[in-house]
This record gives structure tokens, sequence and C-alpha cells, in this order.
């Protein structure tokens, strides 16, 4: 749709700037600390736990946090976490994965549920939502990087699936299977990246439009702020007027 933002296709997550520091990290702890658990505490070893890491170093996490969260999982303090993904829909049909990282399915998934129903949402079962999105790598780079095609050459020697370029800088999509190969090679490549992350990318959009818009925004601002959430995605495309009403 024309005039449509590019708010359908990236993760719901809010900036920095509006977002307490202190939940970020938490956030970017657990990841490091699951990754940790989940393979050998050495980054050098560990390609999630390396991601994780590099993630976290790019929204300037102290070191001695990072350090922190590898040492949780090596003290057992965390052989509780579950990773578990909930689905369902919010206003106007629009199709939400959340991701969370818990160690209560039941209080989670009670949360969760509420949530959805207080904003005139539901939540379903596992592959309700799913199925319109593509479950991918994606790594992204600053313009400055190169230019459009040195990293699209990059991109296909690394065995990439997609590039996307435009004046704010490159994303590399890549299958989720290969997503920590592909990441070393354009790293070797290009240097490090701005971030790298494993996503939910939209399929197609739901259009969503007037009051619906707010609740919308009302439902994944609650669910982002639920300390077991990791992630949230959306398909909703938001019109460029509608954002400007809430200031977006």
């Amino acid at each position: 749709m024309a005039g449509h933002s590019k708010f359908k296709n990236i993760q719901f997550r809010k900036g920095a700037q509006d977002k307490k520091r202190s939940k970020l990290f938490s956030k970017l702890s657990r990841d490091i600390t699951v990754a940790a658990k989940q393979g050998l505490p050495d980054p050098s070893a560990n390609a999630r736990l390396r991601l994780a890491i590099a993630n976290a170093r790019v929204e300037s996490m102290p070191r001695e946090n990072i350090e922190r969260a590898i040492k949780k999982a090596l003290g057992g303090e965390t052989d509780s976490l579950e990773e578990i993904r909930y689905e369902g829909r919010g206003p106007s049909g629009v199709a939400i994965i959340v991701e969370t990282l818990t160690d209560n399915r039941n209080r989670a998934a009670a949360n969760i549920r509420a949530l959805f129903s207080k904003y005139g949402g539901a939540m379903g079962e596992t592959g309700s939502a799913g199925f319109m999105f593509d479950h991918l790598g994606q790594i992204t780079y600053p313009a400055a990087a190169g230019s459009e095609d040195q990293v699209m050459e990059a991109a296909i020697e690394a065995g990439a699936e997609d590039v996307q370029s435009d004046a704010e800088g490159h994303t590399i999509y890549t299958a989720f299977e290969s997503m920590n190969e592909v990441a070393e090679a354009m790293t070797a490549a290009l240097g490090d990246p701005k971030s790298t992350e494993i996503i939910w990318r939209a399929k197609s959009d739901t259009a969503i439009e007037g009051d619906a818009v707010a609740t919308l925004m009302k439902l994944l601002d609650a669910l982002d702020d639920d300390d077991d959430v990791q992630n949230v995605w959306t398909n909703a495309d938001i019109s460029e007027a509608d954002l400007a009403k809430l200031g977006g």
C-alpha cells in the first residue's frame, strides 16, 4: 500500500530513547545466559553466545554485565528457564508472535492471554499466526559499511538469501539454519555488523487503521513490558498518517 510504513516487516521493539536501559539489559542478559547454558561458555566456541554478546555490545551493555550473565549459566541459576513462543491475533486481525524466556510457563501464558484479551485480541494455538511469517536470520550494517553492490557481493559469497539496501543501511536475510555461518562470513568481509538476530518476517501484511492502531500499540507495549517477554513481532501495516497521530 502506498504511503504505508515499514512497520509491517520489522520487529516491534521500542528504541533505547523510550525504554529503560535496565529493562533492555535484563533481556540481553537472559539471551547471553541461555546461549551460554545451551553451549560452551566460551564465545569463540559458541556461535549463539558470540552473537548474543555482539548484540549486547551494540547497546553499550557493560562488560561486567556480560560476564555476570555468562556466570549465571555456569552456576545453574537459570536451569528452569524455557524458551516458549505464543501466537495470536490483535485488533483488525493482525498476526502477532510473542517470544518468551520464562521460569514459569503457566504464569507467562496467563499473562499473555490476559493482555491479548484486554486489548481486543485473542491468543491462539501454536501455528495460528506463525504460518504468516518466515523464520530468518537478519544481519544489519550501516550504510557506511559499503556500497549496495559491495554488500550484495559479500552476501552472495556468504550464502545469504536476500539483501535490502537503502539510505539508512543494509539488511541481509539468511536461512535460520545457516545464520551463524553467514554472520561470520559477513563479519570477515565487512567487519562487525550493527546487529545480528533471528527474526520473524511477515510474508504478507494486514492493514490496520484509525482507533484500532492505538489499541494495537497499547497491546504491543504491554507485551513488550512483560518480564517474561523477549521479542514481539507483528504483520501490521500502519499508515504514516496514523503513526503520526501517535507521535510515531
